[in-house]
């Protein structure tokens, strides 16, 4: 392994430190490597040794290419310096693909506490945003990052359609930074249809760091620890990739959970966001005689509303003929008409 320190901005003592591991030759099943890049927390007062090296560690030994941004804090956190030191470390990540043997579309951004506000900011507001982000008992909603970072803005409320797939633990305790943030940012991107995995652990000190005795003290009185390490890998491999025969697997899973989105209506739409056309809703009014006749859109509950076509069609089973039959159709209607 090969360690390069590097210096963003000298004025105000921002690093990135890359721990690299090399790809070929003796790992020959590996061209290439994912990467993942570190923002400790802190309360951006200051970058925690205890959410660098100690995080980066299990990341190195799944054979990602690991780097760690120590970036502006205390007198020098004025955003949006912090979210530019961001950037910068980005941007040169990315723009050295080749020399660190690295796929540039798969990089995932880890922060914690205010390191996981700064995260979160980077995936939904940054020019190079990462491909996925892992968010630690984050700092979200305004009220709670005006107590560490007044100029700093609301995460959460700048959610849009292109943030990307997003991991969140937190403890149900936390009297430092209230799971409420975890739970606005969930909600919002549950909003936007946004793939997320999140886990509200029962009992955790703040700062748990990877959950490890070694580095998060505060554990005595409860028996068992965050385990988010092991299951963040599992996730990346569902949205990054996995390591395959030279190349990379192809991810699972893709940022937004219906297709909605998608440049054509098609049966993964949910059905709320089908009948709001109608010439879509006039398609499917035969298939659902009786039960849609005399339907209007704003009747339809919510969960059904929220339900993709698919699967309401999957319980009244049609058959994979009438299915294909019905896709066809969707896609024959133009959409932003």
């Amino acid at each position: 392994m090969k360690t390069e320190n590097m210096i963003l901005n000298e004025e105000r003592n921002v690093t990135l430190t890359a721990y690299l591991q090399p790809a070929g030759g003796e790992f020959r099943n590996i061209s290439r490597r994912p990467a993942v890049l570190i923002l400790p927390g802190g309360g951006y007062t200051m970058c925690s040794d205890r959410e660098t090296d100690p995080v980066a560690f299990p990341y190195l030994k799944a054979g990602y290419q690991t780097f760690i941004l120590r970036y502006s804090v205390g007198e020098h956190a004025t955003w949006p310096n912090p979210l530019e030191d961001y950037e910068k470390a980005m941007e040169l990540i990315r723009s050295n693909e080749e020399k660190w043997s690295l796929y540039p579309d798969k990089i995932a951004v880890i922060g914690f506490s205010a390191g996981g506000h700064l995260a979160a900011s980077a995936a939904v507001m940054s020019k190079n945003r990462p491909n996925a982000a892992i968010l630690g008992y984050p700092v979200i909603d305004k009220e709670t990052v005006s107590t560490y970072l007044p100029s700093a803005p609301d995460a959460a409320e700048a959610v849009d359609d292109n943030t990307c797939p997003c991991f969140l633990f937190a403890s149900r305790n936390d009297s430092t930074v209230p799971v409420k943030n975890t739970i606005k940012m969930m909600e919002a991107l549950t909003k936007y249809d946004i793939s997320f995995e999140s886990h509200i652990y029962a009992y955790a000190p703040h700062g748990f760091t990877t959950g490890d005795t070694s580095v998060a003290a505060g554990f005595d009185c409860c028996s068992r620890v965050p385990r988010w390490v092991e299951d963040s890998l599992e996730w990346l491999k569902d949205v990054l990739g996995d390591f395959g025969n030279q190349e990379m697997t192809e991810p699972k899973c893709k940022a937004r959970i219906n297709g909605n989105r998608d440049p054509f209506y098609n049966p993964d739409c949910t059905m709320g966001y089908l009948l709001k056309d109608k010439e879509v809703k006039d398609l499917l009014l035969p298939y659902f005689q009786p039960m849609m006749e005399h339907m209007h859109v704003e009747e339809i509950p919510d969960m059904v509303n929220t339900m993709l076509l698919k699967d309401i069609l999957g319980f009244m089973n049609f058959t994979t003929d009438k299915l294909q039959e019905i896709s066809d159709k969707l896609k024959n209607i133009p959409k932003n008409r």
